[in-house]
Order: C-alpha cells, then sequence, then structure tokens
C-alpha cells in the first residue's frame, strides 16, 4: 500500500516487493530470536511482541497513515490488480495458493525439508549429521515472510483499505497459526483445510453471537485447546 500511494509503483511490481520486503522482516526478526537460541513457545512470544512493536511504529509515522491507515483510490483494471467483479480475486487468490501449494510440495519432498524436519525433531542430532539449524530455520521463516508478503498485499487489493492493527494486530497471527494447527503442522493441505474451517466457523459464529465483539477470538482459542487435546496431528 506504500509502494503504491507513496511511491506510484504498479501493484504487480509492489507484490514482489512485498514479498521481497516481508522476507527481510522475517530474516531480521529470525536473526536476532535464533541468534541466542529462543525456539517453541519462547519464540512465538517474541514474534508476538516485535509484531506488536511494528504496529505501534506504524501508528506513529505519517506515511503509513498512522492510525487512520492508508485507503487505495478505486481503479479497475487488469493491470491496477483491481477487478469489477470478485472472479479476478477469486483466479488471483488460487494462483497463490497453487504457488504456495507448490512450495509446500517442493519442501516436503527436497533435502531442504529433510533439513527441516530433522531441525524441528532434533537441532542436537541434526547437528551432529551436518546441517546447521540456524540456517535451516532462516530459510524457513524467510519462506513465510514472503508468503505473509503476498497475502498482504493481495489483502490490500481486495478491501482497498489497510491499517496497522490490520497488519500487525495479534488477530492475524494467531489466525495463521492456529489455520496450520487445526489443519496439520507439517501436511501440504493442511493449512488450506484449517483455514476453511476457520472461515466455516467464524461465519457462523458471526451469524449467531454478531453483537459480541471478539467472540470469535473466543471460539478460535477453543477450537485449539479441543484439537489439541483430543488431534494433535491436525483435522
Amino acid at each position: 500500500a506504500i509502494a503504491q500511494m507513496q511511491g506510484g509503483i504498479n501493484p504487480w511490481v509492489a507484490l514482489p516487493m512485498a514479498v521481497a520486503g516481508s522476507a527481510l522482516v522475517g530474516l531480521f526478526v529470525g536473526g536476532l530470536s535464533f541468534r541466542y537460541g529462543l525456539k517453541g513457545s519462547y519464540f512465538a512470544l517474541v514474534t508476538l511482541a516485535f509484531a506488536e512493536g511494528f504496529r505501534i511504529l506504524a501508528l506513529s509515522v505519517p506515511f503509513t497513515g498512522a492510525g487512520v491507515g492508508l485507503m487505495l483510490p478505486l481503479k479497475e483494471s487488469l493491470g491496477n490488480m483491481q477487478f469489477g467483479s470478485r472472479k479476478g480475486y477469486v483466479f488471483l487468490i488460487l494462483a497463490l495458493v497453487t504457488l504456495a501449494l507448490l512450495v509446500s510440495w517442493w519442501l516436503k519432498n527436497s533435502r531442504f525439508g529433510a533439513w527441516l524436519q530433522a531441525v524441528r525433531d532434533n537441532e542436537d542430532a541434526a547437528r551432529a549429521i551436518g546441517v546447521n539449524p540456524f540456517n535451516v530455520k532462516m530459510g524457513a521463516i524467510a519462506l513465510s515472510g514472503g508468503f505473509m508478503g503476498a497475502a498482504g498485499a493481495f489483502y490490500v487489493q481486495v478491501f482497498q483499505y489497510i491499517d496497522p492493527g490490520i497488519a500487525y494486530g495479534s488477530v492475524t497471527s494467531v489466525e495463521a497459526l492456529v489455520a496450520a494447527i487445526v489443519g496439520g503442522i507439517g501436511t501440504v493441505w493442511g493449512p488450506v483445510l484449517g483455514a476453511l474451517v476457520l472461515h466455516i466457523l467464524a461465519d457462523i459464529t458471526r451469524n449467531l453471537f454478531g453483537q459480541l465483539p471478539g467472540i470469535n477470538m473466543v471460539i478460535y482459542g477453543v477450537v485449539l485447546v479441543l484439537i489439541v487435546m483430543f488431534l494433535p496431528r491436525g483435522i
């Protein structure tokens, strides 16, 4: 959004810039965290802390729109990544999801994917067979950041508005995490299935309890606890 509004950059050019920029942010956060040996819940807390820091910073500087946010002007055209109907956005997100699935499939069947599994299971054992856990985790967080950057760029084009709360709020982080856990961590289709289930669940709770703000986060918490207790490998 900043590249488009402040720099006048075409959204098709801004998309890979968002991917690269998010990957670099991931490398920055990962470099600081992994250098000091943070892992598991401690690493999760640090990433949430960084997100909150970025949110506060975005609220304080003018080029992000501060607390008001940024609203993109409506210019419907394929070249401007803004479509007259939802069909265009559906095809675009299907292309992005297909790309993400292909990368996930590659990870599952590649040497780098095997390194990731080795580091996940036992870092000391992985190090003993010649795998560098730091480099592997840095590669993983860069990939993760790049995907989130692509999703953010798509979100801006669909809703034509973004603010620091949407970009860095805890809701976004929790939804991304819960979708993967519900669907099944370490699987190709798990995050897609988890996101689908959560989206349907959110629609149902919104229709039933629409007058209660934040009820969707309560439902997400309950679902997460139940999944961890009874379906630790996801659905």
